[in-house]
């Protein structure tokens, strides 16, 4: 078995980043044998400061992730923050992220889980 990463820009800045990075995933992916799942998010709702740039929100940016998808080839994964994000998503992504501040939401978790899609549920630090 292939050993597997997750890399790519936390959140999504323009299309011209995600495609830079993503040709970049697929040459390491091809010279090194491994498996990059692409990883970006259409917003990051758990910025320190409500002025923080947060991304292109949620239509946007899985338009954006779904052309990424059709060009190179990669598996994709990005953070949801709401339980009625899980489905849109699902749609395009392979792989949901519950960010660690939220990986007690049980209704967030379940939505993403009866998506089918594999949860990739990040520990929180106050969790032992």
């Amino acid at each position: 078995m292939k050993p597997i990463f997750i890399a790519g820009p936390c959140v999504i800045e323009s299309a011209e980043v995600l495609d830079a990075v993503a040709e970049r995933i697929v040459e390491i992916n091809n010279r090194l044998g491994v498996d990059i799942i692409f990883k970006s998010s259409f917003d990051k709702a758990n910025r320190t400061s409500i002025n923080s740039y947060r991304g292109v929100g949620i239509e946007r940016g899985l338009q954006m992730l779904a052309d990424i998808k059709s060009k190179w080839g990669l598996r994709l994964l990005t953070d949801i923050h709401e339980a009625w994000q899980a489905q849109p998503a699902s749609e395009v992504i392979d792989v949901l992220q519950i960010p660690a501040f939220l990986c007690r939401q049980t209704d967030l978790v379940v939505a993403a889980a009866n998506t089918g899609r594999i949860v990739n549920i990040k520990k929180a630090p106050f969790m032992s």
